[in-house]
């Protein structure tokens, strides 16, 4: 399993376009499996759970990037502030107020993507395109210090329609350079757009993706 898995990383990195960050989703595997991607040469991974984020941080090399994927509650950004590489899951005004206090209380800024909901399934979460528009145009977010903006999240609807994906992602990525134009114009660190996983990540890269988020296809079907 450890070979396999370090086989994969190595393939799926030589497979990538020059720029583009590969995601090792970790979630539901344990040590064993992200210490065989990391001897392949990972060091960017994914978590969807905050306390089993803590617990992985703690246990393996501290060289390793933690990206956190998932849905995230307020009241456990406390426990992945002081180290998390990147929250990909912002979804509300609400949890970008709370992620700048809880930066400020650990002395530093917290990257962030804001995560744009294009899928057709409800059951996903994120600002639709016209809320984040929104959100941004109120303006409140300049006044936090603790957090720092580098782009945009978001999952395609699970289909195997790919001219559906294809508009999706493409939507997102209209909005990103909408975004970029707008606010971010003269700020460089505002260049992610966080798209793509196991089945539609070649057509996320197509359409702009800078960071693609794989599970399956490295450590394969988790086993919970």
């Amino acid at each position: 399993m450890r070979a396999d898995i370090a086989d994969k990383i190595k393939e799926l990195h030589a497979l990538l376009p020059k720029g583009v960050t590969l995601i090792a989703v970790s979630k539901y595997h344990p040590k064993e499996a992200i210490e065989a991607a990391y001897s392949a040469g990972q060091r960017d991974f994914g978590e969807s759970k905050a306390q089993d984020l803590r617990i992985k941080r703690e246990e393996l090399p501290n060289d390793i990037k933690w990206h956190f994927i998932g849905h995230l509650q307020s009241n456990k950004i406390k426990y992945i502030a002081p180290f998390v590489h990147l929250i990909h899951s912002v979804d509300s005004l609400r949890l970008l107020q709370e992620i700048d206090k809880q930066g400020a209380k650990v002395g530093r800024k917290i990257p962030c993507l804001l995560q744009i909901h294009i899928a057709q399934e409800e059951t996903k979460f994120g600002f639709t395109p016209n809320e984040c528009l929104a959100m941004l145009a109120g303006g409140e977010w300049r006044n936090m210090h603790n957090i720092e903006l580098r782009g945009v999240m978001c999952m395609a609807s699970n289909t195997d329609n790919s001219e559906q994906i294809t508009n999706e992602f493409a939507t997102v990525k209209q909005l990103f350079d909408e975004i970029k134009l707008k606010y971010f114009a003269d700020d460089d660190s505002f260049g992610i757009i966080s798209a793509g996983m196991s089945d539609d990540y070649k057509i996320a890269i197509a359409n702009g993706s800078t960071h693609i988020r794989i599970g399956s296809d490295i450590f394969g079907s988790p086993e919970i």
